[in-house]
């Protein structure tokens, strides 16, 4: 009996167009990545745009997808959170920062940022560098790397570059 609630619920689909030309889906407007840079250290962000693809109250799912855009010299901020990141990258190229590793990546790369690890996305190309990243659609917001984390990042030969 629960069925005919289903489809009701779910419509008819939908399709969103993917504009090539300006590596935007029809209909999807940018939003701020955060609306503050935040106090904590490492909070700091620049060039980054966030775009929602889909999720709750829009899709009845439990998930949200989006898409994020690092322009040249684009960075995002360094944090943690006890959900887990799996991105896929689709433009450009760029670096990941996850814990002690800093991985490069290029389109269709797959990152896992484990609960509680800390993360920074960064675009030191000349293009833009994009990817995907489904959350639970309830999720914690994110927090700062502590202390100790910070001193670790910043000793690390690999990662201190990208800890600031």
């Amino acid at each position: 009996m629960s069925e005919p609630a289903v489809r009701e619920t779910l419509g008819t689909g939908r399709r969103i167009p993917f504009r090539p030309e300006h590596f935007r889906w029809e209909g999807i407007e940018p939003q701020a990545y955060k609306f503050s840079l935040g106090e904590e250290r490492g909070f700091d962000w620049r060039g980054i745009t966030r775009f929602v693809i889909g999720g709750p109250p829009d899709v009845p799912c439990r998930f949200q997808l989006r898409y994020f855009e690092l322009a040249p010299g684009g960075f995002s901020s360094l944090e943690k959170h006890e959900h887990i990141h799996f991105v896929i990258v689709i433009r450009g190229r760029g670096k990941a920062l996850v814990g002690p590793e800093v991985f490069e990546v290029a389109p269709f790369d797959i990152v896992y940022v484990p609960p509680g690890v800390p993360h920074r996305w960064i675009n030191d190309g000349e293009e833009p560098f994009g990817f995907l990243c489904p959350v639970d659609a309830e999720r914690d917001p994110p927090r700062p790397v502590d202390e100790a984390e910070w001193q670790a990042l910043r000793r690390n030969p690999i990662t201190a570059p990208y800890v600031f």
